[in-house]
């Protein structure tokens, strides 16, 4: 089979940064779900897009941020929506569901404002909503690759703290975890992986990336590691699976990506389903 990406240098771009994307968003995907907060990447995605949208209006303006990545300013909005999340569910205790929400409205909002501003929509913007491969520079790979180097040391590092953190934080406290600082590491985690990966899929459909694989391997997986193993296959068989079937069937690569994470979510509901229905009949 022959395969362009390894012919065009644009295509080249997409393929290792949608490699890594496969691998990180189902890691932090699995521990997101299992907090119970799988809004959270919607809230961030709608953040950055106001950060992309600030660096255009900007840009209009100071010749600096004309010539800046505008993926830079999405992660710093996205990481600041991620500590503003942090400091909410301190401020609502008892309903900490409602600080994704209201930074999400937060985004929304200051989106709307900037792109006012900035005169409307334009075709980088577009781009960055439905993602789009051709947009993938060599910069966003370099990028991407150090947020993979740093989230895998993290995950290796304070794995036995995360997961207990996951699901029983108060308990992880009473044993002497310090649970602030590693939230603090996880969410900045969370917050650059949704701006690094808005190129691939676009700000509006990057939350299903950490939420597909994840909801599919938890129908099969037997285990909490077991889990991961099988997001991160899942996650890569989606956007591999995705580019290249976006470009012989001329499709959005965004949208094959996350149909095509629907489609395994589907086959493993029916999988798990017959099997139970198999286990019940003998």
């Amino acid at each position: 089979m022959d395969l362009p990406f390894l012919k065009y240098t644009f295509l080249q771009n997409a393929f290792l940064t949608g490699v890594m994307i496969g691998l990180l968003a189902p890691i932090l995907g699995v521990f997101i779900v299992v907090r119970k907060q799988s809004l959270i990447a919607d809230a961030l995605s709608h953040i950055s897009l106001a950060g992309i949208a600030a660096n255009l209006m900007l840009g209009k303006k100071y010749s600096f941020f004309d010539g800046l990545n505008p993926i830079y300013m999405g992660m710093f909005f996205s990481v600041a929506g991620s500590l503003c999340i942090e400091k909410l569910r301190k401020v609502y205790k008892h309903f900490e569901e409602l600080a994704i929400p209201i930074i999400m409205s937060a985004g929304i909002g200051l989106s709307v404002i900037f792109i006012s501003i900035a005169q409307g929509f334009n075709t980088d913007l577009f781009n960055y909503l439905f993602g789009n491969v051709l947009a993938v520079k060599q910069s966003d790979v370099i990028t991407i690759f150090f947020i993979l180097i740093a989230v895998v040391l993290v995950i290796f590092l304070l794995y036995k703290e995360l997961f207990v953190l996951s699901f029983d934080e108060e308990q992880a406290v009473v044993s002497g975890i310090k649970g602030k600082w590693i939230q603090f590491a996880f969410i900045v985690m969370v917050a650059l992986v949704i701006a690094a990966s808005m190129k691939i899929v676009g700000i509006l459909l990057v939350s299903s990336l950490m939420t597909l694989p994840v909801a599919a391997s938890i129908r099969i997986a037997t285990g909490f590691k077991q889990t991961f193993f099988i997001a991160v296959l899942f996650g890569e068989i989606e956007v591999i699976g995705g580019l290249i079937s976006s470009y012989y069937l001329d499709l959005a690569p965004g949208g094959t990506i996350v149909i095509l994470g629907v489609l395994i979510l589907l086959l493993s509901i029916l999988w798990k389903k017959r099997k139970v229905t198999r286990k019940l009949s003998h």
